[in-house]
């Protein structure tokens, strides 16, 4: 059976890289798009899902963003299972920051040139936050397209979902971008912040060999 895997907002696949999935599984990593100007989450989403084949049973993995887009494929598309892994299952589980940037409509107000590239470098320093420990954290953000950035926070910011019964979702207790305090998921990981799949392998892994039989 197919795993469909979506990275998270400006990471590509390398914060997966380690994961280890069960050899009778194929594992398919399906690229963010770069938005049209003005294009409406609903219309990204439709294309995202085209790269899903559904003539066959097949899971959903998605981390951080990519756990918000694989829900919102899963309604185009049902799969078997849908994992989500540092993502939330419904925005009543965003951040008081995240709900902040909803309220007050910040992100939409953010000038494009503050997502240049000289900028995005900057800000990936303040992405340490994340796990200020990780010497490697800057080569997991690597997609620094300034529309998609800043398209992808507003539409983080804005993202209403009531959530989907039987998503399973993995989580990092020390995780900042996406609290488990606000969160019931099923499994935890000790000790991981937002980077956990990449700094807790292993036991992510383990996880997953359980999960998708």
């Amino acid at each position: 059976m197919k795993i469909y895997v979506v990275s998270g907002l400006g990471a590509d696949f390398k914060v997966l890289e380690k994961l280890q999935f069960p050899e009778h599984h194929k594992v398919v990593f399906i690229e963010w798009l770069v938005p049209y100007q003005n294009e409406t989450f609903s219309g990204y989403v439709q294309r995202m899902v085209e790269k899903v084949d559904d003539s066959e049973p097949f899971y959903l993995l998605g981390y951080s963003f990519g756990g918000i887009m694989v829900q919102e494929i899963n309604k185009l598309k049902p799969a078997d299972k849908v994992v989500i892994l540092g993502s939330i299952r419904s925005d009543k589980e965003k951040s008081r920051l995240i709900k902040v940037g909803q309220y007050t409509g910040i992100p939409r107000m953010l000038p494009l040139r503050f997502f240049n590239d000289k900028t995005t470098n900057a800000y990936a320093v303040v992405r340490k936050l994340f796990d200020p420990k990780n010497p490697r954290l800057l080569q997991y953000f690597r997609v620094r397209d300034p529309y998609y950035l800043k398209w992808s926070i507003e539409k983080i910011s804005e993202w209403k979902f009531e959530g989907t019964p039987g998503v399973i979702q993995i989580m990092g207790d020390r995780d900042i971008v996406f609290p488990i305090k606000n969160s019931k998921p099923d499994f935890i990981v000790k000790g991981g912040t937002h980077l956990f799949p990449a700094t807790k392998f292993k036991e992510v892994s383990g996880i997953l060999k359980g999960v998708f039989v």
